[in-house]
């Protein structure tokens, strides 16, 4: 069995309650609260700066020249053409994308960096593979599902269900099984430690949106 194969076996519950959240059920039928979007593409323009930045570590760091290249394009793809993305949104629902980052993104971005930092290389491969493979399953999954008409949703739902995305995706998993199997069992097992890990981050991160999360939500 392949490393990735592992790992998603491992974590497939995570997706599977993610497909299930009340902030992935309300973008399919195009009612998602305006205020949760809003909250959920002004932390994701955050997060994707960071994750960015987390991408670049990883090339400064990778062992093979191959994997060097193709993560300093991923770095690209995070910075360039999904900021392009949230460019567009903000203007569309008029987001000022001024807001302060959430206890969830800060969470996950400093989780992200850290590894990247920190971490053998390997392990900080598998912990930013979630963000590519969770998104690419989700979008797979609400494009499969009835598409409501003037759903204004629909350029985020086509961008994550999109061949060239999904290019990307595999390319990231095929990347994690190449160093796998060069890491001994124990690396193995941290690298999908760190993938769980990441994976209950995206389920947080979804759900910090719905929930509309604030630092003096504990207060």
């Amino acid at each position: 069995m392949k490393w990735s194969e592992k790992a998603w076996e491992q974590s497939n519950y995570i997706y599977e309650e993610i497909i299930k959240m009340p902030f992935i059920e309300s973008l399919i039928k195009g009612t998602l609260p305006l205020d949760r979007f809003q909250f959920y593409i002004e932390q994701d323009s955050i997060y994707l700066a960071h994750f960015g930045r987390t991408l670049s570590l990883i090339a400064a760091r990778a062992n093979d020249t191959g994997h060097v290249l193709d993560f300093i394009r991923f770095a690209e793809g995070a910075i360039v053409v999904e900021n392009a993305l949230h460019a567009g949104y903000f203007k569309q629902f008029e987001i000022e994308g001024k807001a302060s980052i959430s206890p969830t993104c800060h969470h996950y971005t400093s989780f992200l960096l850290s590894t990247a930092s920190l971490a053998q290389v390997e392990v900080a491969m598998a912990a930013v593979l979630p963000c590519f493979w969770i998104y690419k399953k989700v979008g797979d999954y609400i494009y499969q599902q009835k598409q409501v008409q003037n759903n204004p949703y629909q350029t985020w739902i086509d961008t994550y269900a999109g061949e060239d995305f999904g290019i990307l995706v595999a390319k990231a998993i095929g990347i994690c099984d190449t160093v796998a199997e060069q890491c001994t069992p124990q690396q193995q097992n941290k690298m999908l430690v760190a993938f769980e890990k990441a994976c209950h981050l995206e389920w947080q991160f979804w759900h910090s949106a719905w929930h509309l999360e604030r630092w003096d939500t504990f207060k």
